[in-house]
């Protein structure tokens, strides 16, 4: 049990990649804090009947008093926090569009949670962590920043921004024991993506060809690297983004 007596929030838990990172993590025996503004109360049952303790909790992340509520109950009911995973994003919802076609509101809906919210979240976890001495940060980014995606640029830039991001905190959390990483998905098969205009089976296929591994890549396919910089196997590892993407992209 890798994860024995550590406590990990997932933000944007509830559904496709965030429950994935859920499930995974309480299997190998961490308590979980399901945390998003979709209904997460199946994630937590199904954490439960699987023999796993979890916390169901409603939370906008780019919200201040939502993002230090999420933390308080946290503690309250487990009394820490080890781990973060900054997976809440929207994404699956955005339609793709030239850039001066998007609205300003557009962009900045897009910003305030992917980016703001990452940065509302860690600060909110910083005080328990620090006071602990040791913690697991880990932001969701993605191979998009790196392909430079078109017709998708508030995204784009939001997740280009979370590496920025990364490697700043890295440097300014390591001397009070806390790792700071992110990891770039590339294009999953989620619920999310699934049946989405937005993501056509044609580019679902083009995107499996183009890969050194040619299939689609699913949520389980990211879980062994969520679990080793959750875990004490990565205390040496901060600062860095891990790509995983069946090999469609080099950095």
């Amino acid at each position: 049990m890798r994860l024995n007596g550590k406590v990990a929030i997932i933000t944007g838990g509830a559904r496709g990649i965030g429950r994935a990172y859920a499930l995974a993590l309480s299997k190998k025996g961490a308590q979980i804090v399901v945390s998003d503004i979709l209904d997460s109360v199946e994630v937590k049952r199904e954490i439960e009947m699987a023999g796993g303790e979890a916390l169901s909790l409603y939370t906008d992340v780019s919200n201040e008093a939502s993002t230090n509520e999420m933390v308080h109950k946290t503690i309250d009911r487990f009394g820490r926090v080890d781990i973060l995973i900054n997976n809440a994003a929207v994404f699956a919802d955005l339609g793709k569009k030239p850039f001066y076609q998007i609205s300003v509101k557009e962009w900045d809906d897009v910003i305030d949670v992917n980016l703001k919210g990452c940065f509302l979240c860690c600060k909110a976890v910083y005080p328990q962590m620090k006071k602990q001495g040791k913690g697991k940060i880990v932001n969701i980014s993605s191979g998009t920043f790196f392909s430079g995606s078109p017709f998708f640029i508030h995204y784009v830039a939001s997740k280009g921004a979370i590496i920025g991001f990364t490697r700043a905190l890295a440097r300014e959390l390591g001397s009070d024991g806390i790792n700071v990483n992110a990891v770039a998905p590339g294009l999953t098969v989620s619920e999310a993506v699934l049946g989405n205009p937005m993501f056509p089976e044609k580019e679902i296929k083009s995107a499996a060809n183009a890969r050194c591994l040619k299939r689609d890549e699913q949520p389980a396919d990211l879980i062994g690297t969520i679990l080793f910089l959750a875990s004490e196997e990565s205390d040496f590892v901060t600062g860095q983004t891990i790509v995983v993407d069946g090999g469609l992209i080099f950095h």
